[in-house]
């Protein structure tokens, strides 16, 4: 599954996804296609996807543990297998804790259990990832399932994901990219995309504070530095020779968030991809 995914996919909400957006971009090479925020247990978008693509990887990045069932969950993982043999790839994770105020369980063991459910439904751990930041969670990627899906970061946490996973898990974290000559413009669709809600969650702030941040720097939208460093802004080709940094840093497989004003077009996933030099682009 690792060797599948390649070195870069596509992350997008569940909701802006469409089947004829996936082909397009499997033809352009990209290797995965994820879906994110996604609360469906049936797991019908991700086999809507499949069924429009021949050969890319569809994942989950994540199924929230909180609003979806393991059990059900399960089942879905085995009719979409039956389907497309090794083609999914399901990642889960614990959200936000402010988005779910009544549960009790603490993340990491609300992950966990949801994790011994997917093991009473003979969901192969090797066919599943987890949302991880923390050095607890990043951990627990590594010994059940492929690996970690980290959200929101940059290199020098991608360096320290890897120190903590070892050599052989998988490592795909997601990295936000607008491309644009105007720094004022990019930055201020990048500030928009992380201060509601990820600055506002303890969890993201915390791992950011983790990583050398100050807490004035996450106030009032974000510093320069700080949205420059979680966003990655300018032309295709230095879009792409900073998304390298994730790989230079031990990164198996980094899926890009294309952001833009209005819904990124095929053309600039085009761009991106042939500075990537992926092999569909023509």
């Amino acid at each position: 599954m690792k060797d599948k995914l390649q070195r870069y996919g596509v992350w997008k909400v569940a909701d802006t996804w469409t089947p004829a957006l996936a082909k397009e971009l499997e033809t352009l090479g990209f290797g995965a296609l994820w879906i994110g925020g996604s609360r469906d247990s049936e797991l019908h978008l991700a086999e809507q996807l499949l069924q429009a693509t021949d050969n890319i990887v569809v994942a989950t990045g994540i199924i929230n543990v909180w609003s979806t069932d393991a059990d059900t969950v399960g089942q879905a993982f085995h009719r979409i297998e039956q389907r497309f043999p090794g083609r999914f790839l399901l990642g889960i994770g614990a959200g936000h804790r402010e988005s779910n105020p009544t549960v009790y369980d603490k993340p990491y063991t609300a992950v966990k259990h949801y994790l011994d459910r997917l093991d009473a439904g003979d969901v192969p751990s090797c066919r599943r990832v987890l949302a991880a930041l923390g050095p607890d969670m990043v951990r627990l990627s590594g010994r059940r399932s492929l690996g970690a899906h980290p959200y929101l970061t940059i290199p020098k946490h991608t360096r320290k994901a890897r120190d903590l996973l070892g050599p052989l898990p998988l490592l795909a974290p997601e990295q936000k990219v607008v491309l644009g000559s105007d720094p004022r413009i990019t930055r201020t669709i990048g500030r928009a995309a992380v201060d509601d809600p990820y600055l506002q969650r303890v969890n993201y702030r915390n791992n950011l504070l983790s990583l050398g941040y100050t807490e004035d720097e996450m106030i009032n939208g974000g510093s320069d530095r700080l949205i420059d460093d979680l966003v990655l802004q300018g032309t295709a080709t230095q879009a792409a020779e900073r998304l390298e940094g994730h790989h230079a840093a031990g990164a198996d497989h980094v899926a890009i968030q294309l952001l833009s004003e209005e819904a990124p077009t095929v053309e600039s996933y085009r761009d991106l991809a042939q500075a990537l030099g992926l092999r569909g682009v023509r």
